[in-house]
Formats: structure tokens, sequence, C-alpha cells
């Protein structure tokens, strides 16, 4: 799985240019494998990005702006969401890609599923007793019938 990473190398906007450098400087910080993708130079890429950006994530004017974020043909998000992915430490399901094991995400997830199973221990104790009182009834009943 390749990140795609749609920038604009000559854009003329500082906001732009902050956050193409925010968003590549943390893949590599992590060291994800990413290929970049200039939208300035390069017609063929700037309408890809545009096509394949949802509808619902466009602007109101209809022209993402970069930096989009893709893995493979997926989108994942623009910059905003990738912010919000990462001060949640949650950077790598939003590229769709696995934690790397000892990670802040990583080891959210296994605390996850280790709630997950404690809440499924739960129930199924839960059952057990609940099984054994009606059980206890049933006998108590039978006991008072004879």
């Amino acid at each position: 799985m390749v990140i795609k990473v749609f920038l604009a190398t000559s854009s003329g906007s500082t906001a732009i240019k902050k956050k193409q450098q925010d968003v590549v400087g943390f893949l590599e910080a992590l060291k994800v494998d990413y290929t970049q993708l200039d939208i300035a130079c390069n017609e063929e890429n700037r309408m890809w990005m545009r096509q394949n950006v949802p509808m619902e994530k466009k602007p109101t004017n209809g022209i993402p702006l970069p930096p989009q974020i893709f893995n493979e043909d997926s989108y994942c998000g623009d910059y905003d969401t990738f912010f919000d992915a990462k001060e949640d430490n949650t950077v790598y399901s939003f590229l769709g890609l696995p934690p790397p094991p000892g990670s802040k995400e990583a080891r959210a997830e296994e605390e996850e599923d280790q709630e997950g199973a404690d809440d499924d221990r739960e129930e199924e104790e839960a059952e057990v007793q609940e099984e054994e009182e009606e059980e206890d009834v049933e006998e108590t009943q039978e006991e008072e019938a004879e």
C-alpha cells in the first residue's frame, strides 16, 4: 500500500505550504512509505486528485486544495482530518495502515481489544449466573410442588 500525498510544490499560499510540510514531516518522522504527487506541475495529478476526493469532502467551491491524502485509490482525508488523527494518535488508522507494535495507537488498540474481551467475559459470567439462578428457582418450585 502506497500513501499518496497530493501537493502543490509552487503554491503561493504560505498556509498551504505549512500544511504540506506538516503532513510530509510527520509521515517521515513515522517512517511511513509515501509518494508526493505534484498538482502544480502535473495536470494528470491535479485532475486525478480532484476527481477522487469524495463529493461530500469537497469545499463549497468544489475544488479541493492540497494537501490531500490517499491510500492507493482510497481517500484518507485532507489536512484538517489528518491533523485531527494526529492529535488523537490515530494516524495509522486514518491512513488505513496497521500501527507498528509498541506505538501509542497499537497500545490503544490492544487496550480496546482487552476491554472488549473483558466485556465479553463479564457478559458470559452474567449469563451463566442468570442460568444458575433460573435453575435454582426451578428446583425450588419443583421441591415445593412435591
